[in-house]
């Protein structure tokens, strides 16, 4: 039989989460982004909707809005990409 493919494909342990913690917060649903921040794409196993797990762990520059995700500029190899990532997925890297 031939494997799955799909897109959650080899998610099941990419990122546990752990028992007891409550709800989901509702301020990582709620954050804003400036243009030209920089953020870091943490997927939170919470939220079904996830980014592309390639993209785990990943710094970017907020590129734009759409709707209520945020475009993020990264860089995948030699190519520039933009991701869609919803603000639950993504924290903001501390400028120093």
């Amino acid at each position: 039989m031939k494997g799955s493919k799909g897109y959650r494909r080899k998610t099941r342990n990419l990122k546990v989460k752990p028992r007891n913690r409550g709800k989901p917060k509702i301020r990582n649903y709620l954050q804003e982004f400036n243009e030209g921040d920089k953020v870091v794409i943490k997927i939170n196993p919470s939220y079904q909707r996830i980014p592309h797990p390639r993209f785990n762990s990943r710094i970017g520059k907020v590129a734009g809005k759409q709707g209520r995700a945020y475009y993020v500029q990264i860089r995948d190899g030699d190519k520039n990409k933009k991701v869609l990532v919803t603000p639950e997925h993504l924290t903001s890297v501390n400028n120093k």
